[in-house]
């Protein structure tokens, strides 16, 4: 009997073995986001290896096709990974440990970068550090030099003439979902404005995109009806995205597309754009000095979020809209290319 034909991309376990660098970060797409600077790195310290990300296999197989891994292996979490030859070098992108350790050290592994646990020595695990920054010092301790600027996935593009504004009203948990009726209230000015809105979203977010779009001419509700890829184009030709802390926020800051990110129950100093400052705004009404906030998961809106006004998001919006410089028209035909001349 054949085998069952695999997805472009996808890597078979049994072919994981000393020519391979195995990655872990089974996670989200805002985690594979701020993974790609480390990962980057982990290509520099192992420059002739291939790189197979363990990873659930939508954002692997996207990030396989940009070229930033080789291939994925597609995992969840810290569900058990195949088997494998071993042999293999093994990164821990995923966890402080020792779990996330533990998921990896079962496979064979030939060396294990990771922080340091009980049994394992590695650079010690600071809570209070922004993520791509955490897993790029992890890297960078281990010889792979990387840093924020490797997250972009392309320079800054201007936005085309007409470019719509990207609306991603929904996120995983309520205590980052902020209220349909004020995302409602900033779709409608600026369409009052002239500018025309997308909105984005899971599947299972339809209700809450359309709260947002419903009724609203300038309104495209594309919810639950874009792949990956086609949300990465759709942001990338955006003239701006408004979301809250969730993965499309992660895909405007790789992609250099101006944005505005309302946090809540998370600080942006740990999940904040980390590069191009200019292209990015934050709106965060807690306490730096706090040192303890919300929680991310929370099933009620978190109080932090819940400040934030819609006179705020639509005045830092409009900001960086006016910001926006519309890519040049393409250069008319020469005129030796026209008919009848010489």
């Amino acid at each position: 009997m054949s085998a069952e034909p695999r997805a472009p991309g996808v890597v078979d376990p049994a072919t994981i073995g000393p020519g391979d660098v195995l990655v872990l970060r089974a996670l989200g797409l805002g985690d594979a986001l701020t993974g790609v600077a480390p990962l980057r790195g982990v290509r520099r310290l192992f420059p002739e290896r291939r790189l197979v990300l363990a990873a659930p296999a939508g954002v692997g197989e996207w990030l396989a096709g940009l070229g930033v891994v080789d291939g994925v292996l597609p995992a969840s979490g810290l569900g058990p990974l195949p088997r494998m030859p071993g042999g293999h070098a093994a990164v821990n992108l995923h966890g402080r440990g020792p779990l996330s350790h533990e998921v990896l050290l079962a496979t064979g592994p030939e060396r294990l970068v990771a922080f340091g646990t009980a049994g394992h020595d590695g650079p010690a695990w600071r809570a209070d550090e922004h993520e791509v920054h955490r897993w790029c010092r992890l890297v960078r301790a281990a010889g792979g030099p990387c840093g924020p600027e490797d997250l972009l996935l392309r320079e800054h593009v201007p936005a085309p003439a007409g470019a719509p504004v990207v609306l991603h009203p929904g996120a995983a948990s309520a205590s980052r979902r902020w209220p349909a009726a004020r995302w409602r209230a900033v779709a409608e000015a600026l369409a009052a404005d002239g500018h025309r809105i997308v909105v984005t979203g899971s599947p299972a977010e339809a209700e809450l995109a359309a709260a947002v779009a419903d009724g609203l001419d300038a309104a495209e509700n594309r919810c639950g009806a874009l792949s990956l890829a086609e949300l990465a184009e759709t942001v990338g030709g955006a003239a701006a995205v408004l979301s809250t802390d969730t993965g499309v926020a992660h895909v405007a800051t790789a992609l250099a597309v101006r944005s505005v990110v309302l946090f809540g129950p998370t600080p942006p100093a740990w999940w904040g754009p980390a590069v191009d400052p200019q292209l990015h705004t934050v709106l965060w009404h807690g306490d730096p000095a706090a040192g303890a906030w919300g929680d991310p998961h929370a099933d009620v809106l978190d109080e932090r979020l819940g400040a934030v006004t819609p006179g705020e998001v639509l005045a830092a919006a409009r900001a960086q809209l006016s910001q926006v410089r519309p890519a040049p028209a393409p250069a008319p035909a020469h005129d030796a290319a026209l008919p009848g001349r010489p």
